[in-house]
C-alpha cells in the first residue's frame, strides 16, 4: 500500500527484540554488503532513539530523521523498505492529518542461520566476492576440539537442585523481553504442488517434505528465478535413496544451474519493479497513465518479452538489462522507459553501447521515477527531430531538364572543323 512519507510526519521506536553488541556486528559484517549503508545506519539511528529501558522511544519527525542522518527523505524511505524486507523492521501507521508511524525493531539472524538463508548467502556472496566471503566466515566458525580422549563429568540439574515447596503464580509472563527474528516474507510465483505433480512418487516421498524444506525451496527458486518445471527437474536430482530431498545437494544442483545459465555469474538482489515510493499515483484513464502504470508494475524482463511478443530475450539483452540495474543502478521502470525509448528510435535494436551512452546521461541527470524518464526521453526526440540535418534542395545547372536549342553548320564550317582536326591527327 503506497503511502506518501512526509518530513512533519511522526514516528515511535518500539523494541520488540532484546539487542546487544553481537547484533552490532552482525548487521556492519552480514547485513550492511547486502542492503547498504544507509540502511543500516537507520537501523542503528532508530535503536538510538530508546529509552533507558530499551523498550520505547520518544516521538519525532521524520525531518528530525532526514537532519540527524544527513539525507533526503525518499532515501530514508527506501532505507526503511530494505530493513523491513529483510526482517529487521515492521512499519505501522495511523492515517491522520499527520501520519503517525510506529516502527518495530527485531534482531538480525545470527550468523549460521544468515549463511544457511540462500538468499541471503547468494547475495553476501555475489557483493563482496569469494575471497573476502571466505575470509568473513572464517570469523564466525567456532574450533573444533577432540574430546574423544575426555571424559563428560557435567552435572545435572537434579544432581545439584532439589524442589522442596511449590508456589502458585498466575500473572501473565507472555510479554517478557525476549530475542524475536523476523523471517523474510517472499510472494512466490511458483505453485509447488505442480512442482511436486511433476516428480514421480517413487523419486520422493511427499510426507518428508516439512514447512522447513518448503521454505527452502521458495527461496531458491527466487533468489534463482527458477519456472516450475525448472524446479521440479533440480528437487528430482536432489532426493537420495530414501525419497528424501537432501536440503545441500538441492543448494548446489541451484546454484550450478544459474551459474551455468548465466556465465558464472552469482545472483544480486535488485529492486523486482518501480520501488513503490517512486510511483505515481494515477487518478485517470488516460493512454499517458496506463503507460506510466505498465513500466512501473512490469519488470524489464517482462516487459522485453512483451516487446518480443513472449520469444525469450537474447542474452546479450539481458545482460543489458543487467548492467542498468546493477552497474548504473537505474530503477526498474526508468529501465523500461529506456528500453522502450531506445526500440523506438534505434530500429527495435538495443545497441549495447547505444544504450550504455543513454543510461550514463540519465545517471547524471538522477532519474528515478518513469515520468522523470519519460519526460526525458520526449525531449530527446524533440532535440533530435530539431537538429536533423534537413533535405537540401539540391541546384541544378541551368540547362537541366531544359531544350537546348541547336543550329545546324555550313558546310564551309564543316571543312574548317575537319581540317583542324587532321592537323591534329584525329582520324575525320
Amino acid at each position: 500500500m503506497k503511502i506518501n512519507l512526509l518530513p512533519a510526519d511522526t514516528y515511535i521506536v518500539k523494541n520488540s527484540t532484546v539487542l546487544n553488541n553481537e547484533d552490532r556486528n552482525l548487521l556492519m559484517t552480514l547485513y550492511q554488503p547486502v542492503i547498504g549503508a544507509t540502511a543500516i545506519n537507520l537501523y542503528f539511528t532508530l535503536w538510538s532513539h530508546l529509552d533507558d529501558s530499551k523498550i520505547l522511544g520518544s516521538e519525532y519527525t521524520h525531518h528530525f530523521l532526514m537532519t540527524s542522518m544527513g539525507i533526503k527523505l525518499s532515501d530514508i524511505l527506501e532505507a526503511r523498505e530494505k530493513l523491513e524486507a529483510i526482517g529487521l523492521l515492521k512499519s505501522f501507521v495511523k492515517k491522520g492529518s499527520i501520519n503517525n508511524y510506529i516502527y518495530e525493531l527485531y534482531s538480525p539472524l545470527d550468523a549460521y542461520e544468515f549463511l544457511a538463508n540462500p538468499i541471503l548467502m547468494n547475495a553476501l556472496l555475489s557483493n563482496i566476492g569469494k575471497k573476502e566471503f571466505k575470509k568473513l566466515v572464517k570469523v564466525f566458525i567456532t574450533p573444533k576440539i577432540d574430546l574423544d580422549s575426555y571424559e563428560n563429568i557435567t552435572s545435572s540439574f537434579d544432581e545439584v537442585f532439589t524442589v522442596y515447596k511449590t508456589l502458585e503464580f498466575n500473572e501473565n509472563i507472555t510479554n517478557i523481553k525476549k530475542v524475536n527474528k523476523l523471517d523474510m516474507v517472499i510472494n512466490s510465483k511458483n505453485d509447488l504442488n505442480n512442482v511436486f505433480s511433476l516428480i514421480p512418487e517413487e523419486m520422493l516421498n511427499l510426507k518428508s517434505v516439512s514447512s522447513e524444506i518448503k521454505e527452502l525451496i521458495y527461496k531458491l527458486a527466487f533468489i534463482y528465478d527458477l519456472d516450475d518445471k525448472t524446479l521440479s527437474e533440480l528437487i528430482r536430482n536432489s532426493c537420495n535413496e530414501r525419497r528424501i530431498i537432501d536440503k545441500q545437494k538441492l543448494r548446489i544442483n541451484c546454484s550450478n544451474y544459474y551459474t551455468f545459465e548465466h556465465k558464472g555469474k552469482s545472483p544480486k538482489l535488485i529492486y523486482k519493479n518501480q520501488p513503490e515510493y517512486l510511483r505515481t499515483e494515477v487518478n485517470d484513464a488516460s493512454k499517458k497513465s496506463k503507460q506510466i502504470y505498465t513500466f512501473e508494475t512490469t519488470s524489464p524482463y517482462d516487459f522485453l518479452l512483451g516487446k518480443n511478443k513472449g520469444v525469450k530475450p537474447a542474452k546479450s539483452d539481458l545482460q543489458i538489462i543487467e548492467m542498468l540495474l546493477i552497474d548504473y543502478k537505474l530503477n526498474p521502470g526508468v529501465v523500461n522507459v529506456l528500453i522502450d525509448y531506445v526500440l523506438r528510435i534505434n530500429n527495435n535494436k538495443l545497441t549495447k553501447n547505444f544504450v550504455l551512452t543513454i543510461a550514463s546521461q540519465w545517471c547524471r541527470s538522477n532519474i528515478e521515477t518513469v515520468e522523470d524518464a519519460m519526460n526525458i526521453s520526449k525531449k530527446e526526440v524533440s532535440n533530435r527531430s530539431k537538429t536533423a540535418p534537413k533535405k537540401v534542395k539540391e541546384k541544378v545547372p541551368e540547362w537541366y531538364n531544359k531544350e537546348i536549342e541547336t543550329e545546324e553548320m555550313s558546310l564551309e564550317e564543316i571543312n574548317e572543323l575537319e581540317e583542324k582536326m587532321r592537323k591534329a591527327g584525329i582520324e575525320v
